[in-house]
């Protein structure tokens, strides 16, 4: 939601708080999708070496 008009800060988080209850829920994450720390971490080479 778009509140960039809205000066006050105390309104500004009242439309805020309306418009998420108002929100559709959103949806749960997949089983399979890791979040943050959890995920694969990509090798990094070395540098300096040369694979051949």
């Amino acid at each position: 939601m778009n509140t960039k008009h809205v000066t006050d800060r105390t309104e500004r988080k009242n439309l805020k708080r309306a418009a998420r209850k108002k929100a559709a829920p959103k949806a749960k994450r997949a089983s399979g999708v890791a979040r943050g720390s959890n995920k694969k971490k990509v090798k990094v080479l070395v540098k300096g070496q040369r694979k051949r």
